[in-house]
């Protein structure tokens, strides 16, 4: 009887903990960040207080390093099953069928942080709501720090210096196209973020325009030669998933989800920019720093302006951007 009671009990615990087992429920995550990157540190933390909130039942699996694809794929994947989401910047978020968030990264349009931050939080719910219309979730909104011109053996004051140089523009972005068809005389070259390491190594690539932090931590800034100190545009980028994918969770995993979700964004936030400037002077000390002149600075001014304009209507909601350019001044 002994035995068997044993048994019974052995069973019993066997059933439990291949319940348990399939209790466990993981969202596939991609990201361009490498996992011990700035970024790849705080999803780590992320990961971790998602798991230990809910006892385990919720696990968060990130592909690292453009694992999963670039932006545009990683996009793609959610929409097809394969990735639950995504950390993404502005053109990835675009890939949703949103894509007057790229106004956000528009060139020339914020004059600083602040101005962003305002537009940006005016117009949180109206996004967030048509992210929801085109199946997707916003689980919180981040940055990637003030993009500077990098160059590799020049300086580029004015749009004309760009001429003959190997720009290039990442997949799925509509703005840099139209930015050097606008200046003419530019032959750019469509990239994924992880082909930029060994373009710039090989010369296919002597011109970025990017934040100092992301420069260090995938590896350019050891590559570029002279750096402007003028914040040409403001790089921002979200959480996304699958509405589907969250709305199949207990309530229960969606409330830890979207809190833990919000909370490493909003750290994110507040670490990212203090970090990207101190990027930005360790750059300065080892690159050539130049100045344009007020002059040439009006001269890209008036390249934003005229890119501005033949974009609203296309790429942008036209009330939409009336209102994000009313709230940027």
């Amino acid at each position: 009887m002994f035995r068997q009671f044993s048994t019974t009990l052995l069973a019993a615990a066997l059933l439990l903990v291949a319940a348990s087992a399939r209790a466990v429920t993981t969202l596939k995550i991609g990201t361009l960040a490498p996992s011990d990157s700035v970024w790849g540190k705080e999803f780590k933390k992320w990961a971790a207080e998602v798991s230990n909130d809910s006892g385990g039942a919720l696990e968060l699996d990130f592909q690292w390093n453009g694992q999963a694809g670039d932006e545009v794929l990683m996009v793609q994947k959610i929409r097809s099953g394969q990735l639950d989401g995504a950390a993404v910047t502005a053109v990835g978020l675009a890939q949703t069928g949103v894509t007057d968030v790229l106004l956000f990264q528009m060139p020339g349009l914020f004059p600083n942080w602040g101005k962003l931050d305002a537009a940006r939080n005016a117009m949180k719910a109206e996004l967030d709501s048509k992210f929801q219309q085109k199946g997707f979730t916003i689980l919180g909104w981040g940055d990637i720090g003030a993009a500077k011109t990098m160059s590799v053996g020049f300086e580029v004051h004015r749009p004309a210096d760009l001429q003959g140089k190997n720009c290039y523009f990442l997949a799925g972005d509509p703005i840099g196209p139209t930015i050097f068809a606008a200046i003419g005389g530019i032959n750019p070259k469509q990239v994924t973020v992880t082909e930029i390491l060994p373009s710039l190594a090989n010369g296919s690539i002597t011109v970025l325009t990017v934040p100092p932090l992301a420069a260090e931590q995938l590896q350019w800034a050891s590559r570029v030669t002279h750096i402007s100190p003028v914040t040409i545009a403001f790089g921002i980028g979200a959480i996304v998933i699958s509405s589907s994918r969250v709305q199949s969770l207990p309530q229960n995993l969606k409330d830890i989800l979207a809190a833990r979700g919000r909370e490493a964004t909003e750290r994110l936030t507040k670490s990212v920019r203090n970090l990207d400037a101190q990027a930005f002077a360790r750059m300065k000390s080892s690159k050539t720093v130049y100045e344009p002149t007020d002059a040439e600075k009006a001269e890209w001014r008036d390249l934003f302006s005229r890119v501005q304009k033949e974009l609203r209507g296309t790429v942008f909601t036209p009330a939409v951007f009336d209102k994000v350019v009313q709230l940027a001044k």
